[in-house]
């Protein structure tokens, strides 16, 4: 220490106590300053992270006056307005025809024949819109056929939603068809192992997910119905609606009348389920007979003219050349 003392008393010329105090002046009042923003910045820090919380706790809540709200505001408010319009009270036939397809389309949600007419509406109004920009830049100035172009591109809009929707049922009846045997045969050997309907039928939907995601899904659904207290009749009708198919329905009596008569639902299942790999099988035999009349159309049309042009095109020639 006495020889830090010193070289400092060298350095400033004899003077070391006056700088000695001056240092340490300056490295308490830096310790200090230095302190006090620690402090400062830990409560910023605490302040930040309780505003945070109290910002998501309050997330749902959010400023009238503000554009977003004011929009979520009117879009439910349309939503409620169709949902109460279609209703099942006010248009029975039709809006049940429209939820059992939406719910074979996968769409469980009570509000999905509102967002339906919605979209057929915004579909229709983008169509027109669209075909009101696009053709005149298509058609000439002085064609009369700008506003049926319109109207026809307001009433394809229109059909849109629906044609979506019946291919999105088609598809998933093609998966829940390819399916429903192997969901037949794993039924099967669940009964065979003393397993409950119940227990078979949650067994099978879990073994399932993999190859059929839908069947899988809409089986998980049907075992949390038979949960909630539903019985074996209600969740396999329900079952049979969503599938859409008719191998369902008759499944569902099958079961049902085996039910009602006191019979063995192994042996009426074996049965039912032979019966769908018979079936299986005739689709595709019948889709391999089916074949050849579908070839016939692109062969008409795509191979046909070309054979003859190449068996004709010689003669042809040899013609031109004997003309000359």
């Amino acid at each position: 220490m006495d020889t830090i003392f010193a070289f400092i008393s060298g350095i400033s010329g004899g003077d070391g106590s006056t700088l000695m105090v001056s240092a340490c002046v300056f490295l308490s009042a830096a310790a200090f300053a230095f302190g006090i923003m620690a402090i400062m910045n830990i409560r910023f820090a605490v302040k930040r992270r309780a505003a945070e919380i109290g910002t998501v706790a309050k997330s749902g809540d959010e400023d009238p006056r503000s554009l977003r709200y004011a929009s979520k505001v009117a879009a439910q408010r349309l939503i409620d307005y169709t949902t109460k319009n279609y209703s099942a009270d006010k248009n029975p036939g039709e809006t049940k025809e429209l939820r059992r397809r939406m719910l074979q389309a996968g769409f469980l949600d009570q509000r999905a024949p509102a967002y339906f007419f919605l979209a057929r509406a915004a579909a229709a109004i983008a169509l027109g819109l669209a075909s009101f920009f696009v053709m005149p830049m298509i058609l000439r100035p002085e064609s009369n056929m700008l506003w049926p172009a319109i109207l026809l591109g307001g009433v394809f809009g229109y059909f849109v939603p629906n044609i979506y929707l019946s291919r999105r049922i088609a598809g998933r009846q093609v998966e829940h068809r390819a399916g429903f045997p192997d969901f037949m045969d794993l039924l099967v050997v669940c009964a065979d192992a003393g397993l409950s309907m119940e227990a078979a039928l949650d067994r099978v939907g879990r073994e399932l997910s993999d190859a059929y995601r839908s069947l899988s899904a809409n089986v998980h659904m049907a075992t949390l119905e038979m949960r909630a207290g539903r019985t074996l009749s209600e969740t396999l009708d329900h079952l049979a609606d969503r599938l859409g198919l008719e191998e369902a329905r008759s499944f569902a009596t099958l079961l049902q009348q085996s039910e009602k008569l006191g019979s063995s639902l192994t042996e009426a299942l074996r049965v039912y389920s032979d019966d769908m790999r018979h079936k299986r099988l005739s689709r595709a035999e019948e889709k391999a007979y089916s074949l050849p009349a579908k070839l016939s159309v692109p062969l008409t049309l795509c191979v046909f003219p070309v054979v003859i042009i190449v068996i004709m095109l010689p003669i042809y020639v040899k013609l031109k050349l004997g003309a000359y």
